[in-house]
């Protein structure tokens, strides 16, 4: 298992050099930074003068070749807009995203089982065709018009919760409602067909054979071995979910790093994009090794090859 954590992390080293190489160029083919932390009539002379004191002036590779020698120091940038370290702003938003995904996903995943359980144990019944339907309104809706309906129906329409923001626990209902459907409904449909499967094997039959109830076979028996394909896509979902709070985070004004991220970048500031981006990455490189671990959990059968 540690050869194979070590393999994983310097393939992992390698995917993050490499997006942050694509997100410095793509940076700066936003334009030129001056003309929105400067007034409009700025002189020619002040505009040099911005770029000489951030290095734009520098010809752009020699503006990464610095950039990388400074993530060497751990030096990942000043924010322009903030004057002070990118990363510092960047892991202050952080936690908030992370709060999120953390809550939405752990939602998902419990109800998930449940409701898929449960409509596994009656495949075509009334309980699984209406959870069918909900699931797949919930797996199919987009997460910004869910959003939008939400505001208007909750907030605008009964004038039960805030629209945007943070300070109450009313503020962090509609967020979490809305990055839990979606997983939510992708995860039921998996739930039900591992489980499903789970449930037509011998050993569920032989428990049936000897007496066993259906709450234990279904969430004693076969739940166990049908985690493993629900842990692959929860997984997945999870780092969409960090890595793509950025709409949902934008719509209520959250202050995590999707909505830091969609500032940074349409204030051209750079070094907080590109820290957004790092931080965001080794999130989900983190959260990879820990589904890897949680493999092995479930199935002590699987081996990890470093080849």
């Amino acid at each position: 298992m540690a050869s194979y954590l070590i393999n994983r992390a310097l393939h992992s080293i390698v995917s993050v050099l490499g997006l942050l190489v694509l997100v410095f160029f793509l940076a700066r083919l936003t334009g030129d930074p001056s003309y929105l932390f400067l007034p409009l009539d700025a002189s020619p002379e002040a505009r040099q003068e911005f770029a000489q004191l951030h290095g734009f002036d520098q010809p752009l590779y020699i503006q990464f070749f610095t950039y990388l020698g400074d993530l060497l120091h751990l030096d990942f940038g000043t924010s322009m807009r903030q004057n002070r370290s990118a990363m510092e702003v960047a892991l202050e938003a952080f936690p908030n995203t992370l709060q999120l995904a953390v809550i939405a996903i752990g939602l998902a995943v419990v109800l998930a089982i449940v409701v898929g359980s449960l409509s596994a144990a009656r495949p075509g019944g009334l309980f699984d065709r209406i959870a069918g339907l909900f699931s797949l309104m919930g797996a199919s809706a987009p997460d910004f018009w869910i959003a939008i309906v939400a505001i208007l129906v909750f907030a605008v329409g009964f004038g039960l919760l805030p629209t945007s923001g943070t300070g109450t626990p009313l503020h962090w209902i509609m967020p979490i409602a809305v990055l839990t459907l979606r997983p939510f409904g992708l995860l039921v449909q998996v739930v039900r067909g591992s489980m499903i499967t789970a449930l037509a094997s011998p050993y569920v039959k032989t428990a049936r054979a000897k007496g066993v109830g259906d709450r234990s076979i279904i969430f004693v028996h076969a739940l166990r071995n049908s985690m493993l394909p629900v842990v692959t896509v929860a997984g997945d979902l999870a780092a969409g979910l960090v890595n793509g709070a950025v709409v949902v985070e934008t719509v209520f004004g959250w202050p995590g790093i999707g909505k830091l991220m969609i500032d940074a970048i349409l204030q051209r500031d750079f070094a907080v994009v590109q820290s957004t981006i790092l931080v965001t990455a080794i999130a989900i490189f983190l959260l990879n090794i820990a589904i890897d671990l949680i493999y092995a959990v479930l199935d002590p059968r699987i081996r990890y090859q470093t080849s």
